[in-house]
């Protein structure tokens, strides 16, 4: 039995990105492939567990974790996106699902390997049973980035939407770890106050709520609102924040207070943002970051 600290489980996607000017390119994205470059980045065990079609087997060379580490099932369909930003900071965009990805399965997760933190990485609603998290949470903690519970494609156009978790109080008391962007929160609990949000999304069963925004990230134990700044040079790799962020805290908490973790993931995630891609650094670099930007949290 191989153990890990993070088994990561999500789609892999092919996105089409359009920038505010009409540039377009093509390169591979999706969650699970965010998060755990950034787990590994910080020197943590990590697995990643994804589908995809035999014919987009390419897209698996993106991972910046070992090979031995990626678990694959093929399957009838990939995911595939298009992202058209409509701002030079990208936090506008429109996005399109041009092909929806086979959902995960409870047997997609090998059985010779464990882990402590069980992370749900999807990118629409659909890529996870609920029985998956359930099983799961019998094995080991559960982070979920709620984007997969909430983010909708409509069948005839592709155009993806947001609409509520329908099953969120029944579904929150198995997550330890839940993980939403700022405007998540609000479709959830009806209030853009962010401290606000991760106290009702706490007592709705969630464990530790994190919860991301362009200028800060903030995290609820129950007991205290934290929340640290993100203080990136340049937003040139703008794609991929909350992953990064969130890979980068739930791995840290196994080892780290809340207050700590969150620091680690705002570096992590600061520092990714200056360049595209998925994070490619060493926990040396990371930590060098904080001593450079972060000093007056030290």
């Amino acid at each position: 039995m191989k153990r890990y600290e993070s088994i990561i489980i999500g789609h892999i996607s092919m996105d089409n990105n359009i920038d505010h000017l009409g540039n377009s390119e093509f390169v591979c994205g999706g969650a699970v492939l965010y998060s755990s470059a950034s787990a590994h980045s910080l020197g943590h065990s990590v697995a990643a567990v994804t589908r995809l079609a035999e014919k987009d087997s390419e897209r698996l060379f993106n991972f910046t974790i070992p090979k031995d580490d990626v678990y694959a099932v093929m399957c009838e369909n990939s995911t595939t996106m298009k992202n058209v930003y409509l701002t030079a900071d990208k936090e506008r965009r429109n996005s399109s699902c041009l092909s929806v990805g086979t959902p995960f399965e409870n047997s997609d997760i090998p059985d010779n390997i464990s882990a402590d933190i069980y992370h749900f990485a999807g990118l629409v609603h659909g890529d996870f049973p609920n029985d998956m998290i359930i099983e799961c949470s019998k094995k080991g903690k559960i982070a979920l980035d709620v984007q997969t519970c909430l983010r909708r494609v409509n069948a005839d156009t592709g155009e993806m939407y947001f609409e509520d978790w329908e099953c969120k109080k029944e579904m929150l008391p198995f997550v330890d770890f839940l993980k939403t962007d700022a405007a998540e929160a609000e479709i959830m609990t009806g209030t853009a106050d962010r401290a606000e949000a991760a106290k009702i999304l706490y007592n709705w069963g969630a464990k530790e709520v994190l919860i991301t925004h362009n200028t800060q990230a903030v995290a609820y134990d129950g007991k205290k609102i934290y929340s640290c700044p993100l203080r990136a040079r340049n937003l040139s790799g703008r794609t991929g924040r909350g992953d990064t962020a969130f890979a980068a805290y739930i791995n840290e908490r196994l080892t780290k207070s809340v207050e700590q973790s969150l620091l680690y993931a705002c570096a992590a995630v600061s520092l990714k943002m200056e360049t595209p891609g998925p994070l490619k650094a060493e926990r040396a670099d990371i930590e060098r970051y904080i001593r450079e930007i972060y000093h007056d949290f030290l």
